[in-house]
């Protein structure tokens, strides 16, 4: 077999004249890189634990304050107030240790202490800094004085050229509020939705809590507060999704799509071979911290935790509980071809395969014609089912032999990809294209995703991509980041030849792809056709629709002076109320990235001035609905900014909630707060957070975002991104098994809500005229 003549580095034989030893050069030679590309990695790290460690001062600082320190000593001044001498009489005195040595390493061992503490002394400055948020609630053009020296002062003490982790010591902690600020503005997201009898029931509920259970949690999750890094993400990542039994496919995962307009080839494996090393170069400035930290304002430092266990990351199936697995250093990948798996390696000769390498190994597992060996087809779909099922199979089937071996190299793979067998994307000529591309993307076939993988990498036949991603390690923005570098690498820098390959030479002395090998019994290939209808369950009962709104975007709504995502938010309200003839609890994902360790809170759409707008504009003739419109939105984006400054309300009682089950104490109102439905969950995606290309000169490079399945089974979900000037692409997704519910229909409204509220201000500014 070839694998096994590539395996051998040396064969000996015994001989009457003694043993002959034949050894491999060229094996060896891949094992010396090997070795020198790992001690190289390991360098890179430790001089970024130094630069991340002392950040905001530098390595060259400290040299700098020794030479500052010694100067003043030979000048006969002593800046250490007698501390130099001290240090010096604890020194022992040998042959090795003279009294000029003494001085000397008195005068470092200060001079490095002084340099600590104003590393302490700046990072507590900067972290102070970093809790003053009155900037964001300022009108957009509107700065204070305050803010303008505040960001001054943020810039001084910023440091230059920061690594990815540098901030992360200096980011601020996220405050807990307090209880009597987490039930008024509960009560008032509840108001719109209750009637008045249900509304004084709740009050009483709440101020019973308020009184009666709230002061003894909340003293406890202070505590832990001033104890965790974050108060909030060990439990939401924990209680949220690894301690779920059902299946992550549908109800947890999500999906990114693919260049809305573009096919840069039609070469499948070219494609995949391009994006595959665009990835690697990503991982690569990922472990040596070269990405550029995210910042608001191009100041104020973003969380980057999240990013950490972006690659070589899977999610273990357990019978409580789930964990996340992250490893370093992974260097191969998993493959995915109708139905067999295939184990490729991304590195030859201490370097990353180049694309066109890539496009041989992929090639090569395309045209391979073997067949599936028995439990292998639908082998993945292990992942898309309940996860108990899953956890006991595996420590039953999968803990020993070549099952060990084979899923052991797809959980520790840098992720997994599949080369699908179908073809999907954008066609404008075929009206459900998007809606049947996204379906594919968010579950597939149920057995041809490896949904516990940190993300799945999906390569069509016709050339287009997309990614199914994994929760529970990080949200949707933080994968963002990381497939709009994939693109714009693929497009702009790394390219294709004429006829659709990808640019290099071709090396023919690549070492052959391994197919993974099973030994499936037929008791687990039950449990694997179990776990594949639970999931196609599921998967039948998506009702997709994606909208893509091109009448107006971002630049029409912000000369009505509006923010963009409150103008959305509410066209969503209009449409919902319209689609069901009442209101519903809305869920809107908002970030905490500004605090370590954050990452969302919820914003309550649906509030008292939003209905107050949809019923003015709803009734006929319609009255006072453009004031109705501002207060709504300005109400809207005062909320959003709240969430993103810790001051949500969902987080806090969820954690509450948490609290009150450790000490056994019950609590009605925070059951009833953490039962009640969101049947509108929305989320906006976010663009262009690299910058790497310019979609007014490139308008058709443009990513069509992603979207996630719906919460409710009677609700929607909706995702958004505002691509550009003049789109708005939106993900909408409900069940078949809703009479209440349909997608195209939802998607329907929201484009009427949009054009509807459009016309508000266009009659406004036929009036001014």
């Amino acid at each position: 077999m070839a694998e096994a003549h590539q395996a051998v580095g040396f064969q000996f034989t015994v001989t009457p004249d003694g043993i002959d030893l034949h050894l491999s050069r060229e094996v060896l030679k891949h094992i010396y890189l090997s070795g020198v590309t790992s001690w190289i990695k390991r360098a890179i790290r430790f001089k970024n634990g130094i630069l991340t460690g002392v950040y905001p001062a530098s390595p060259s600082s400290w040299l700098i304050a020794v030479i500052a320190i010694m100067s003043t000593m030979y000048a006969r001044i002593d800046p250490s107030l007698g501390m130099i001498d001290t240090i010096k009489r604890t020194l022992p005195v040998s042959d090795y240790m003279t009294v000029q040595t003494q001085t000397v390493l008195s005068a470092i061992l200060f001079a490095t202490g002084l340099w600590l503490s104003l590393i302490l002394m700046l990072r507590y400055i900067l972290k102070a800094l970093l809790s003053y948020h009155a900037w964001i609630f300022e009108s957009h053009g509107k700065m204070s004085f305050c803010t303008k020296l505040w960001l001054s002062l943020v810039k001084m003490f910023s440091g230059r050229r920061p690594l990815l982790y540098s901030f992360q010591a200096s980011l601020p902690r996220l405050p807990v509020p307090s209880v009597d600020d987490t039930i008024t503005r509960y009560l008032e997201s509840v108001r719109p939705l209750l009637d008045d009898e249900q509304y004084n029931q709740m009050e009483v509920v709440a101020n019973d809590f308020k009184r009666d259970e709230a002061p003894k949690l909340q003293k406890y999750l202070i505590l832990k507060s001033w104890w965790a890094t974050n108060y909030v993400s060990d439990w939401w990542e924990e209680y949220i999704y690894l301690r779920g039994r059902s299946p992550i496919m549908v109800n947890s995962n999500f999906y990114a799509m693919d260049l809305l307009y573009v096919i840069p080839t039609h070469r499948q494996a070219a494609r995949a071979g391009n994006v595959v090393h665009a990835m690697l170069q990503y991982r690569r400035k990922l472990e040596r911290g070269e990405h550029a930290p995210l910042r608001a304002l191009g100041v104020v430092p973003m969380c980057s935790y999240q990013m950490e266990r972006m690659f070589n990351t899977t999610r273990i199936p357990g019978i409580e509980t789930d964990f996340v697995q992250h490893l370093s250093d992974r260097k191969h990948l998993v493959v995915y071809h109708k139905g067999r798996f295939f184990k490729v390696w991304l590195y030859y000769g201490g370097r990353h395969l180049w694309p066109s390498e890539l496009e041989t190994q992929f090639q090569r597992i395309l045209d391979d014609t073997t067949e599936p060996q028995p439990g292998e087809l639908k082998l993945a779909a292990l992942t898309a089912g309940n996860r108990v099922p899953w956890a006991r199979s595996r420590l039953k089937y999968f803990s020993q032999g070549v099952n060990k071996a084979s899923l052991e190299a797809i959980e520790t793979s840098a992720f997994f990809l599949t080369l699908d067998d179908e073809a999907h994307g954008y066609d404008p000529d075929k009206l459900r294209s998007l809606d049947l591309y996204a379906k594919s993307l968010l579950h597939g076939k149920c057995y041809d995703r490896w949904f516990d993988k940190s993300f799945t990498l999906i390569a069509y036949k016709n050339g287009k991509l997309g990614v199914n991603a994994e929760h529970s390690w990080a949200d949707a923005p933080i994968v963002g980041h990381m497939w709009e570098y994939v693109l714009a690498t693929d497009c702009f820098h790394l390219g294709y030849t004429e006829e659709g390959h990808c640019k290099g030479d071709i090396n023919k002395g690549l070492p052959p792809t391994a197919k993974l090998q099973w030994d499936i019994p037929l008791e687990c290939q039950e449990v694997i056709e179990d776990s594949y209808m639970v999931a196609k369950e599921i998967a039948d009962d998506v009702d997709f629709h994606g909208c893509l709104f091109d009448e107006f975007g971002k630049g029409l709504i912000k000369k009505s002076r509006t923010s963009p995502d409150a103008f959305i938010q509410l066209a969503l309200q209009l449409a919902q109320f319209r689609d069901k003839g009442e209101f519903c609890l809305t869920y809107e994902a908002s970030m905490t990235r500004m605090f370590r360790e954050g990452r969302t809170e919820t914003v309550r759409s649906c509030t008292i001035e939003s209905t107050a707008f949809v019923r003015a504009i709803m009734t006929n003739p319609p009255s006072g609905e453009l004031d109705l419109f501002r207060k709504a939105a300005d109400k809207h984006q005062n909320m959003y900014r709240l969430a993103m400054t810790g001051s949500g309300i969902d987080r806090h009682l969820f954690c509450l909630y948490i609290m009150s089950k450790y000490l056994n104490i019950d609590s009605p109102f925070l059951k009833q707060v953490l039962s009640e439905p969101w049947r509108l969950s929305t989320s906006q995606t976010p663009q262009q957070q690299l910058n790497m290309v310019d979609i007014n000169k490139f308008p058709r490079y443009v990513g069509a975002g992603g979207g996630f399945g719906p919460v409710a089974d009677d609700g929607y979900g909706v995702s958004y991104i505002i691509v550009g000037e003049n789109l708005i692409t939106f993900h909408i997704s409900s069940k078949f098994s809703s009479p209440e519910t349909d997608s195209y229909r939802f998607g329907q409204n929201i484009r009427q809500a949009m054009l509807d509220i459009r016309a508000l201000f266009d009659q406004n500014d036929k009036k001014e005229m």
